[in-house]
């Protein structure tokens, strides 16, 4: 079983037993969306691929996390987060390269609202607009002798979510979330010119076809949390344009995994 499958697997696991461990739980247990201010610090590994051309970026990154939530009315909350991540990569396809410089960083806002079918479980689902930005550094010669350049990639896209969490002993909660993200566009800038070929231009190509997904299980216990994650994207090939001495350049087709650990504090 894949890393993908475990987790979808945990998430069932955990989404199936709320009926459970429903029955379990006093009423006076509050299960619904918490308010305030959180900070987190995240440990993964990350994989970027391009399947048709055989490219692959891959190492571990850490990162930071923060997050606001603000309780409404009838059991409606607004909730902005962002997260920050860097890793040193390792480098396969024309060659090799070591220490790749890789920058993540995400934002998102989102609403949404809990409700609750059992004592002691809620279902909140929700639905907002995020945005990620990642660079990497791929300057300098591979082991063949080919000189790379920098990529800058911006994505928009809508997450639509459903999170839960239901108590399951004393003060121990769980908290598993399944997220899909419509993919609206992307937009990747190549700084082709860092090659110093003469006659080649930058590359700024369109994405408009893709589709992600992120998977979570967390486990809280009073202002503490933590627990595995999991974020992918599929995205197609983006249009293709000049970039000088009559040739043509796109973005391949590629799909990115990451998965880690992460420990929240709330306040």
């Amino acid at each position: 079983m894949n890393t993908h499958q475990l987790l979808l697997f945990a998430s069932a696991v955990v989404m199936a037993r709320c009926t459970y461990a429903a029955g379990e739980q006093s009423s006076g247990d509050f299960v619904g969306t918490r308010p305030g201010w959180e900070v987190g610090i995240q440990i993964s590994d990350y994989r970027y691929e391009e399947p048709d051309v055989g490219v692959k970026i891959w190492g571990p990154r850490v990162g930071l996390t923060a997050a606001y939530t603000k309780a409404e009315t009838d059991n409606w909350f607004v909730r902005v987060d962002g997260r920050v991540g860097y890793g040193s990569l390792e480098y396969e396809g024309s060659g090799t390269q070591d220490s790749v410089p890789d920058l993540v960083f995400e934002a998102r806002g989102y609403f949404g609202k809990d409700f609750f079918p059992l004592r002691g479980v809620s279902l909140s689902p929700y639905a907002g607009l995020g945005f990620r930005y990642l660079y990497n550094d791929l300057r300098g010669p591979t082991s063949t002798g080919k000189v790379g350049y920098r990529r800058y990639s911006k994505y928009f896209y809508v997450p639509l979510g459903l999170s839960s969490r239901f108590n399951v002993s004393g003060k121990w909660s769980v908290l598993p979330t399944i997220e899909y993200d419509y993919f609206i566009i992307g937009r990747q800038e190549s700084q082709l010119t860092d090659t110093g070929i003469p006659g080649l231009l930058d590359a700024n190509n369109e994405q408009r076809k893709g589709y992600g997904y992120r998977l979570s299980v967390m486990v809280e216990k009073e202002a503490w949390a933590f627990g595995p994650w999991l974020h992918f994207w599929s995205i197609d090939d983006s249009d293709i344009v000049p970039v000088g001495i009559g040739l043509a350049g796109l973005e391949p087709q590629n799909e990115t995994r990451e998965y880690g650990i992460e420990l929240k504090y709330r306040f």
